[in-house]
């Protein structure tokens, strides 16, 4: 019995630490695609008034996006100039 308890823990200590590798590998992914959507947001709004926004709360008072903060508290940034959406 203390083999197989032993055998256990062995393995918790090596599932455990992925685990965090794996969570913090979700959330950039989730972050990208976050800032993939609001780029198509700063088209949409392109297309629809002939000029690139003035910044993304100008997109998210006027709802063409929700939010433009990643769930890990990264903002993204925006150049009203390009019109492009990237990750800091």
């Amino acid at each position: 019995m203390l083999i197989v308890l032993t055998i256990i823990s062995l393995l918790l200590l090596l599932v455990i630490p992925n685990l965090g590798k794996q969570q913090e590998s979700i959330q950039t992914k989730g972050c990208l695609a976050l800032q993939k959507m609001v780029q198509s947001s700063v088209e949409a709004y392109r297309l629809d008034n002939e000029q690139l926004p003035e910044s993304l709360s100008s997109l998210k008072e006027q709802g063409y996006i929700t939010t433009y903060k990643c769930k890990n508290k990264v903002e993204l940034s925006y150049d009203n100039s390009t019109g492009t959406v990237s990750m800091p």
